[in-house]
């Protein structure tokens, strides 16, 4: 099972590293119709995937959270009928809407995610009531 893990969390990292890069570069006016103008999110998140296994869930836990904040872009893509990225039809745009949460639960479950998840809701949880 630690082998599959290891092998979703280096695609996810190798994805976004690879997002990042053409976001700044060849693929920017692309981005544009999804996410402000800058890469530097998605480079750093696919380098964190690769590299910080030391610290894979907090990584993890960031690049699920990340998913979460561009979700509207997608489904704004898709309701105003977007072309970007080769989703130039409803139904290519529908299915995107569709592997985003495979997208969020493949970072929480590949890097334990889900536990640092948890943590952070709970110091905020018990920082309100203090």
């Amino acid at each position: 099972m630690n082998y599959l893990k290891t092998f979703f969390r280096l695609l996810l990292g190798l994805f976004m590293t690879y997002a990042g890069f053409s976001h700044l570069t060849f693929n920017r006016q692309e981005f544009v119709a999804q996410v402000p103008t800058s890469g530097v999110v998605e480079i750093a998140l696919g380098l964190g995937m690769l590299l910080l296994w030391k610290k894979k869930a907090v990584v993890g836990a960031l690049l699920a959270l990340f998913y979460v904040a561009i979700f509207p872009g997608n489904i704004n893509q898709y309701v105003n009928h977007i072309d970007a990225f080769g989703l130039n039809t409803d139904n290519l745009r529908l299915i995107r809407l569709f592997i985003q949460p495979v997208l969020i639960f493949l970072a929480l479950w590949s890097t334990g995610g889900w536990q640092q998840l948890k943590e952070w809701w709970q110091y905020l949880t018990k920082s309100k009531k203090a």
